[in-house]
């Protein structure tokens, strides 16, 4: 009796096991996966990270697959194309594609981060660095019509420089003719005394010796929608409920986010930048923190929008304002804001 008791007992965790195992392979196959998009990899998405890797998107029943696009007009045209359900970027790139007269309009749908997240680099050590010091330079930009680009064109004429894309004979010019994911490697290689930089790239050229952070060009704007997750309007309107869950995923990351230290925070992406020293990761967390580079809420509110517009207008990119209400939909970021304590 003893035995058949024991052989019983065994059976049953085993088949409690088998249960269990079953379960989880059940949940994993439930979950929806999306790809994402992401503009360039940089510790300047730590919300974006944090949900990631605190489990945020699984609990909402997400799996995320990163894609890095190398550049907001390249994420665009991966959203666009189908290949990824999710571009994360710059809204300016919605912007362009309404007035283009695109069929199927991207909208964005949640903001991460509100400041430019570039930092100049030097190739020579300034640290009494002042913008007027920039007379008679050259900058690698990135690409024209980029909101990197046209943040720093803003940025040197509000500082009283004449700046402008690819003039020699501007007080000083800024190079537009780098691709975004290169430009680190050719201002090396390069007559050019500056370039900007997202971190950790910035960081990276300062311990190589190739680069010296002299200032931060988001501490010089307003709050722009630097940052955000967009989706066609075809597939928002088919997967209502996922756009939700992610966004949902997103805010509990931003919550996350505000509430705990630089060194949680760093400890918390590492795994997203094996790379780096934790110690030189907490001193890059600390340099966003300090500018206030995240949002701590998704909701894209509509005088940002019209900061970044103001903008894309002064470098000329930019000949009709597009509409708030055709490219940026809140309803989602405010569900979350509402329904996550």
């Amino acid at each position: 009796m003893k035995s058949f008791k024991r052989l019983f007992t065994f059976f049953s965790l085993v088949f409690l096991f088998t249960g269990v195992l079953v379960g989880c392979q059940q949940s994993s196959e439930e979950l929806t996966k999306i790809k994402v998009a992401e503009v360039t990899h940089s510790v300047f998405y730590a919300p974006h990270y944090v949900a990631i890797s605190e489990g945020f998107f699984e609990e909402e029943g997400l799996e995320i697959e990163l894609i890095n696009a190398g550049g907001a007009d390249k994420a665009m045209a991966a959203l666009i194309s189908g290949e990824v359900q999710v571009g994360f970027m710059g809204p300016e790139a919605t912007i362009y594609v309404y007035n283009e007269g695109g069929k199927d309009q991207p909208i964005n749908f949640a903001q991460v981060t509100q400041r430019d997240g570039s930092f100049l680099v030097s190739k020579n050590p300034n640290p009494d660095f002042k913008f007027s010091d920039l007379s008679g330079s050259e900058i690698i930009g990135g690409r024209k019509g980029g909101v990197p680009e046209m943040t720093l064109e803003y940025v040197l004429k509000a500082n009283g420089l004449d700046a402008r894309p690819d003039d020699e004979t501007a007080e000083v010019n800024v190079r537009t003719d780098i691709s975004f994911d290169a430009m680190a490697g050719a201002f090396t290689g390069l007559d050019a005394e500056y370039v900007t930089l997202f971190e950790p790239l910035a960081t990276t050229m300062e311990q190589q010796g190739k680069g010296y952070i002299v200032a931060s060009i988001g501490e010089q704007t307003d709050n722009i929608p630097y940052t955000c997750y967009s989706a066609t309007t075809s597939y928002i309107e088919a997967n209502s409920d996922t756009i939700q869950a992610f966004t949902n995923a997103i805010y509990k990351g931003q919550q996350w986010v505000a509430s705990h230290t630089s060194e949680e925070i760093a400890e918390s992406i590492h795994e997203f930048f094996p790379d780096m020293e934790l110690k030189d990761l907490v001193t890059v967390v600390e340099r966003y923190r300090s500018i206030d580079a995240w949002a701590e809420d998704p909701v894209l509110a509509e005088e940002s929008l019209n900061n970044l517009m103001d903008i894309m207008q002064l470098a000329g990119q930019l000949d009709n304002r597009a509409p708030y209400e055709a490219i940026v939909d809140t309803t989602y970021a405010e569900n979350a804001i509402a329904n996550i304590k």
